[in-house]
């Protein structure tokens, strides 16, 4: 690869990289609507880096193409409560695994989480929360050793962005956040795996109720 190849793809990463912190601490909403073009005039680069970090954040499920276009996917509520049924019948199992196959660097990785996750708490920082909370998830799942499994639950990234935006900002759910994230650390740091696949299990059926709460609160 020629020095202006991996110039341009290391740009097209950083883009990448921006767009997706934004759209993880909520700066990006369901009505904004991400064109190449004129982000690629907001920040003084050409269109093509963008249009790749873009397509990547596609190929994540963060975003959908339109004609017009990207844009936060929309979810319904049919759709949300469909995803946590096979989030349920996957995750605790996956998270089991993951127990096992964590090295001590993965420990050390889900600890500095956690505690980002409580900085942010303390700070009344929903966005840094959540952030911390995608960078757990992203631990776990990176540790597991089947690959197929990882990307299978990775392509939930929609459905758990959507609930993360819809409770994360709700005290009394910061801090079921908090203690599920704390159980779950417990257990991959014992190499617990019973204790990692039922921890995963309550704090999925912790997050949907939290999120069908939610839209019932008036």
């Amino acid at each position: 690869m020629g020095a202006r190849r991996k110039a341009a793809a290391s740009l097209s990463s950083q883009i990448h990289s921006d767009l997706l912190q934004k759209i993880q601490r909520g700066e990006i909403g369901p009505e904004d609507r991400l064109v190449d073009i004129g982000i690629a005039r907001e920040i003084g680069v050409s269109r093509m880096p963008v249009r790749e970090a873009l397509l990547r954040l596609a190929n994540d499920g963060y975003v959908v193409g339109t004609t017009r276009g990207f844009v936060l996917p929309t979810l319904d509520r049919r759709d949300v409560a469909d995803i946590f049924e096979v989030r349920r019948l996957i995750e605790p199992r996956a998270a089991a695994n993951a127990a096992r196959d964590m090295s001590d660097a993965d420990h050390d990785l889900l600890r500095q989480a956690v505690a980002n996750a409580e900085d942010a708490v303390r700070a009344h920082d929903a966005g840094g929360l959540a952030l911390a909370n995608v960078r757990f998830r992203q631990i776990w799942i990176g540790a597991l050793a089947n690959r197929r499994l990882a990307e299978t639950i990775s392509r939930f990234a929609d459905q758990a962005q959507v609930v993360r935006a819809g409770t994360l900002y709700q005290p009394d759910t910061q801090q079921i956040v908090i203690q599920g994230l704390r159980r779950q650390y417990d257990a991959y740091v014992t190499r617990d795996s019973m204790a990692a696949h039922d921890a995963m299990s309550d704090f999925l059926t912790s997050a949907e109720r939290a999120f069908f709460s939610e839209l019932h609160r008036p």
